[in-house]
């Protein structure tokens, strides 16, 4: 997945799904001789220090990479250092498939929390809740812990065991948690019929992989043929992926040319990406595009270029809010540093970062456990809620704010039926209605 072509974006979010991360191009830019860089003596004088003196002898590596760590995590949550084994681990994921636990994470307050579990994962079917804080894993404390580090140790082969300790709102103290590991398998796209008389077709998509435009187009094919006349596409929980990849998905229902997304960052010009001609384009069909806390990323780069052509309504709660560009630059020791090194901006030049996606149509997703019973609000996890989070625009306070304790818009603990996701439910309705509309449209025109 990440291939050295144009820009890979991450997803933010790590998880156990671990994100996807964007790979730009990357220029190094000689270091101009008249830079003061003698903070750096400190630094020198402390590993000098620590090797002469430490009571057991520590290797230079484990100093320098500890080093680097502390640096990279000063910045923002989405930078990272890895060392050679978390590099690779890294390359392995663009396989889509991993033995793991099935949980997006993220950083707040110094711990890390849960952003959402992936449906039909040991996660969710443990009953994992977004928001939740992991504060042991096998237990080992993970305050501060990198989110490298976090899912190294939460991932290994199917069958083996994991312990995690949960805190959860409302709860007086943490409760341990036994999980199997199991193969996470990211099916990028998945779809049927919804209606057949009414023609409401359904897609979802969980992630943004290199086929996924490609699936998607077989899709849509698919769905026509069996008489498909308007259009659900469900980006809940999707934690973003492949720029290119979201590119070509909403060049599927825009026309070519159009701009989908731009990328400014601090040094070289800002990069646009539009539309194509690659893939058959349903202008013309009736859409709604579902979203939720949990729609990162690439995810908001489809709905943002979606909402702002006015191509379809965006239906659901507001979006996660990650907006920022990650490169992956590989080290000459085998290991990797990823980079926040550019700000996503919609066709009308709006920020994602931090303010995400505002739905033209508001609905909450009750939650509902295994046995039917309503769950209790509690507070869910944004970007603007992670440490060193980036602001909207350089030196521009976010263009909105939002409290992130209201709830009942979180992702399900066991999926849910058709006829109890009220976001769905709601989606068909306006479709339904879109539909009637049309044909009166149809009518009077006629008839004049």
């Amino acid at each position: 997945m990440f291939k050295r072509k144009g820009f890979w974006v991450a997803a933010l979010i790590f998880g156990i799904i671990v994100s996807v991360v964007a790979i730009n191009v990357w220029t190094y830019k000689d270091v101009s001789a008249n830079e003061d860089y003698s903070d750096l003596n400190i630094l020198m004088e402390v590993m000098k220090t620590i090797k002469q003196n430490y009571v057991e002898e520590p290797k230079t590596k484990d100093l320098v990479y500890g080093a680097i760590k502390g640096m990279v995590a000063s910045l923002d949550p989405h930078s990272g250092f890895m060392p050679p084994d978390a590099y690779k681990e890294m390359q392995v994921d663009t396989s889509g498939e991993f033995g793991g636990l099935g949980i997006q994470i993220g950083m707040k307050d110094g711990w890390l929390t849960v952003i959402a579990p992936m449906d039909d994962t040991p996660a969710s079917k443990a009953g994992i809740l977004a928001g939740d804080k992991i504060v042991k894993i096998n237990g080992v404390s993970t305050k501060d812990m990198q989110i490298f580090d976090a899912v190294n140790k939460m991932r290994g082969p199917k069958g083996t065991p994991v312990v995690i300790s949960i805190m959860r709102e409302g709860w007086k103290e943490p409760r341990d948690f036994k999980l199997i590991r199991d193969i996470i398998t990211v099916k990028s796209v998945k779809y049927k019929m919804l209606d057949k008389d009414q023609g409401i077709g359904y897609v979802k998509l969980s992630q943004f992989q290199e086929k996924t435009a490609e699936e998607l187009a077989a899709a849509l094919k698919d769905l026509k043929a069996q008489g498909m006349r308007s259009l659900i596409l469900d980006l809940r929980n999707n934690p973003g992926g492949l720029l290119n990849s979201s590119v070509d998905v909403v060049g599927q229902f825009i026309a070519p040319g159009k701009l989908v997304v731009s990328i400014k960052g601090r040094v070289g010009p800002r990069q646009e990406y539009h539309t194509s001609a690659q893939y058959p384009t349903y202008e013309n069909i009736p859409m709604v595009v579902l979203v939720n806390q949990g729609s990162a990323s690439a995810s908001e780069i489809v709905a943002g270029a979606m909402k702002d052509w006015q191509r379809a309504i965006i239906l659901g709660t507001r979006t996660f809010g990650k907006g920022s560009v990650q490169t992956v630059i590989p080290l000459s020791d085998g290991s990797g540093l990823r980079l926040t090194t550019a700000r996503y901006y919609t066709p009308k030049d709006i920020s994602i970062q931090n303010t995400g996606i505002t739905p033209d149509i508001e609905v909450k997703l009750a939650m509902r456990a295994a046995n039917g019973k309503k769950l209790p609000e509690h507070p869910f996890i944004r970007e603007k809620d992670l440490r060193n989070h980036l602001d909207a625009k350089p030196g521009e306070k976010n263009l909105e704010d939002e409290d992130s304790t209201y709830g009942g818009e979180l992702a399900p603990i066991t999926p849910l039926k058709e006829k109890d996701d009220t976001q769905l439910q709601r989606a068909m309705d306006v479709l339904k209605t879109w539909g009637i509309f049309r044909k009166t449209e149809t009518a009077a025109a006629k008839a004049s």
